[in-house]
């Protein structure tokens, strides 16, 4: 009788396979049938893993449309482009940009904000960030006055955590819910629950509600500013946890915060299907809190148009990341109706820009004015002063409100960088033709909502 032998796990790594779940399965199958030789090999094939890739030995090139001019912002542009030189080694880079609003968002090879890093055939997660699509959007109010846009808009959007209670929600449209269920990575309860009750919020943070005029016109213009939500954070999630089960198979050495999903594997294709709708349910988003301002007003807009600056843009067979940077160049945006937006704080005005593509910029402008200091070093900045007197000082002739009522210092003007020095550097760097300008009337944020969150209300209690 003919003698069987059983193989074992260590058969499989001394033919070269690398240690996975399969493995059980595998071994199962191969020892029932009694595969040998090339009937083994044969099926063994499905499971061979791709070669690894390794990190580029020098980072790849990138452009620098940045530059210090006193010794904060030279602490703040050398972070920023060492993050950027141990980003540009990871292998699928092939081209990268920062802007003159750049600055660091995590460790060493973390895109920083203002951060553009071109990837051939991949995407990755970690360079859109949580607040994927996070965007502005403008509606032209024509010769209304200001105050009543600003009230109107208060009265119809939301800010802060979570979503709206089921009196309050925006009604989500059918092509909308369709397009969630229809892709495997948004269609589950979580997920489109979020979008249903997140809709018409704008969260917290550096989001806003602005209401000025135009400098050219004289027209009132109403803008927004926010991102994805939940929804865009749970998908966040999703895809950095795929991106991570193919670091660890063909890339080990790359940084976990730059893994990334092939575009031409099946989640690539889902995952690149998944930002859409997602881009699209975040202009829906603006949509509602603009049409129903112009509702509570009982008028028609003038114009609107809209520019997301946290997003993936495809370009054959490179995709841009962009962290914080806004798109010049006309191929990235399908529905373009108009130029750009870039805000710079609450008492600057909103630029309104066009651009050209160039060598140097790669179709990108800045998003904004950046930090040079983080909100806790701001905070410890005003030392000496109370909350109130930092907001009279800083928002003087101006309709500013927290939506929580309570002020946070971090989202005034002082905690962002010179406004002037962006837009020098945006001159000097080809970013962008400034062809219009939203004068400031005042704006709505969410504030420190967590002065008082339930939280610590219990605990002062």
């Amino acid at each position: 009788m003919e003698n069987k032998t059983n193989i074992t796990g260590k058969t499989l790594i001394s033919l070269g396979f690398r240690s996975g779940k399969w493995f059980p399965e595998a071994i199962q199958h191969i020892n029932q049938n009694q595969l040998q030789g090339e009937a083994m090999h044969a099926y063994l094939e499905q499971f061979k893993s791709p070669p690894i890739v390794d990190l580029h030995k020098e980072a790849t090139a990138f452009a620098v449309n940045i530059k210090a001019e006193n010794e904060l912002e030279e602490s703040n542009v050398n972070t920023v482009i060492a993050s950027m030189d141990t980003l540009m080694k990871t292998p699928t880079l092939v081209s990268g940009a920062i802007m003159p609003d750049a600055c660091p968002t995590g460790p060493n090879g973390t895109i920083p904000v203002g951060g553009v890093a071109v990837a051939k055939n991949a995407i990755h997660p970690g360079m859109h960030s949580a607040d994927i699509c996070c965007s502005v959007m403008l509606t032209d109010f024509g010769k209304t006055d200001p105050k009543k846009v600003l009230d109107a808009a208060h009265q119809n959007t939301h800010f802060g955590p979570g979503g709206r209670d089921r009196n309050t929600q925006y009604k989500f449209p059918s092509a909308l819910l369709k397009d969630f269920e229809g892709n495997y990575m948004l269609n589950n309860e979580k997920m489109i629950q979020a979008a249903r009750s997140h809709l018409g919020t704008q969260g917290d943070g550096n989001h806003f509600l602005f209401v000025g005029k135009s400098k050219k016109t004289g027209n009132t213009m109403m803008i927004t500013h926010h991102g994805s939500r939940g929804v865009g954070a749970n998908l966040y999630t999703k895809g950095m946890k795929i991106a991570e089960r193919f670091r660890k198979e063909i890339s080990p050495e790359t940084l976990k915060q730059n893994a990334w999903i092939p575009f031409d594997t099946e989640e690539g294709q889902q995952y690149w299907e998944a930002l859409q709708i997602i881009r699209k349910w975040t202009k829906t988003n603006h949509e509602v809190l603009h049409n129903a301002t112009l509702q509570a007003l009982n008028i028609d807009g003038w114009d609107r148009y809209w520019n997301e600056h946290n997003f993936v843009f495809k370009d054959q067979d490179l995709f841009y990341h962009a962290k914080g940077a806004t798109p010049l160049d006309d191929k990235f945006m399908p529905d373009i109706t108009g130029p750009r937006l870039i805000p710079l704080n609450m008492s600057e005005p909103v630029l309104i820009v066009n651009g050209e593509t160039t060598a140097t910029n790669l179709g990108f402008a800045p998003h904004g004015a950046g930090r040079n200091v983080s909100r806790t070093q701001h905070r410890k900045s005003k030392v000496g002063k109370t909350f109130e007197e930092v907001f009279y000082e800083e928002t003087q002739g101006l309709d500013v409100r927290f939506f929580s009522k309570e002020i946070d210092i971090t989202e005034l003007p002082s905690a962002y960088k010179n406004a002037e020095t962006v837009r020098n550097q945006m001159n000097e760097f080809g970013l962008g033709t400034v062809e219009d300008e939203v004068l400031p009337y005042g704006c709505i944020m969410a504030g420190d909502w967590q002065k008082n969150a339930p939280w610590r209300r219990k605990r002062r209690k």
